[in-house]
This record gives structure tokens, C-alpha cells and sequence, in this order.
């Protein structure tokens, strides 16, 4: 009954990593690209507005791949400490 209970604690972790850097996906995608017309100002010669709809939104995206790949990690670790998970 532990083991059962603790595999759905990791599950649930999962699921609110996976929700919160999709619902963080969508903001800025969505987000920067709805709001474009008001980040208005120059970066490095280059308007914000544009910098971020042509390289940043992507970088964004690569640096949620480089945390959900981390955090999960971290939970496939605990769960090796805990028993749940056969080594690999």
C-alpha cells in the first residue's frame, strides 16, 4: 500500500511538471506574440518585439526542455533511493 502511495505522489509530480511547463509553453508563446505590438523598444539594434517572435520564444523553449529534462532526473533519482524503480 506504501509503494502504491508513493508511486502516485511521483505521478502527481510529473503531472504538475508537465502541466506548469506547458501552461509556461503557452504564455509565452501565445503570450509575447499577442503582446507584440507593446514590447516596443530597441535590444541590441533590434526591436523586442521582433527579437523575441524570431529567436527568443525559441529559446525559451529549449530552456524548458533543458529544466524538464533536469527535474525529471531528479524524480527518477528519488524514486531509485526509494526502491520504486529498478536500476538502470
Amino acid at each position: 500500500m506504501q509503494a502504491a502511495s508513493a508511486t502516485e505522489q511521483l505521478s502527481t509530480q510529473v503531472l504538475v511538471l508537465k502541466a506548469s511547463l506547458l501552461a509556461l509553453w503557452a504564455a509565452v508563446s501565445f503570450g509575447f506574440c499577442f503582446f507584440a505590438r507593446e514590447f516596443d523598444f530597441m535590444v541590441a539594434g533590434w526591436p523586442f518585439n521582433y527579437w523575441m517572435a524570431a529567436q527568443g520564444a525559441v529559446l525559451v523553449f529549449i530552456a524548458i526542455l533543458a529544466f524538464y529534462a533536469w527535474a525529471m532526473n531528479r524524480i527518477d533519482d528519488a524514486q531509485q533511493a526509494a526502491g520504486d524503480l529498478p536500476d538502470a
